[in-house]
């Protein structure tokens, strides 16, 4: 005995009638994963954690802090991490010789003379003369080692030397606004280290450069007491759900650790 087969009776369609279609729904899933951009790590133990797993991709981030707060340590750890994945990286140096920086992260156990040698770090140091001539010519030096080597990663260590170059704030701030939209032409994850001991409060009114930068972070090195204490405040970063506390962090022989 055959089965019988049903069929689904087609559909009528009245003159001048569209026909019923109905929508395919996609996944949800997939569409919320196609959705989320893929983050830079910076290579500091529990950090990326506060910043929804580090950051945005060409991002310019500031990070803030006064004397042997952590800022070279913090923004080395991020070339690091970058050079551990042989990603090409940059680290400009302002106002200092690269033997001293080279000797100072040699004591985290980070050999960047080794890094040097195979390509994969490349290194300048300018004079704060040296970065305004290099704002002017449109890049320079600069611009031409982070196209021929396709740089993914940059530090510049520390602003503080450049702002010496200018008599007033309006000449710094056309500068700062010129250096940022070079970086974000460039296309390169960057961290900017600044010296300042400064709060939360003063930094609206302080740093022109806040309103360049796509994230802040204060290194604090308070005192309490008859010691100091490290913490570290992600003030603002776009486009993420990051942390809004004070986070303890210490700087061992590894380098800097966020504390859980």
């Amino acid at each position: 005995m055959k089965k019988k087969i049903k069929y689904k009776p087609k559909q009528k369609i009245e003159p001048g009638i569209e026909p019923v279609v109905e929508p395919k729904i996609k996944s949800e899933t997939k569409h919320n994963t196609a959705k989320k951009e893929k983050r830079v790590s910076i290579g500091i133990k529990n950090f990326d954690s506060l910043v929804n797993g580090g950051f945005l991709p060409g991002s310019i981030n500031l990070i803030v802090g006064g004397v042997g707060s952590g800022k070279t340590v913090f923004a080395s750890q991020f070339l690091i991490d970058g050079l551990i994945k042989s990603e090409p990286v940059l680290y400009i140096c302002l106002g200092e010789k690269k033997e001293d920086i080279f000797e100072y992260l040699s004591k985290f156990g980070w050999n960047l003379k080794k890094f040097e040698d195979s390509g994969k770090l490349s290194f300048l140091e300018y004079s704060p003369e040296g970065i305004k001539q290099m704002i002017d010519e449109g890049g320079g030096e600069m611009e031409s080692i982070i196209i021929k080597k396709k740089i993914k990663r940059i530090v510049i260590d520390s602003l503080n030397f450049f702002e010496m170059m200018f008599k007033n704030k309006l000449e710094r701030n056309e500068a700062l606004t010129n250096l940022c939209g070079l970086l974000h032409n460039w296309n390169c994850t960057t961290i900017i280290t600044l010296q300042r001991e400064i709060g939360a409060r003063e930094m609206a009114s302080d740093l022109s450069i806040e309103f360049e930068t796509d994230s802040i972070v204060i290194l604090y090195f308070l005192r309490k007491d008859s010691t100091r204490k490290r913490q570290l405040e992600i003030l603002k970063m776009k486009e993420t759900e990051h942390s809004k506390k004070l986070h303890d962090f210490g700087i061992t022989s590894k380098g800097i650790i966020v504390k859980k």
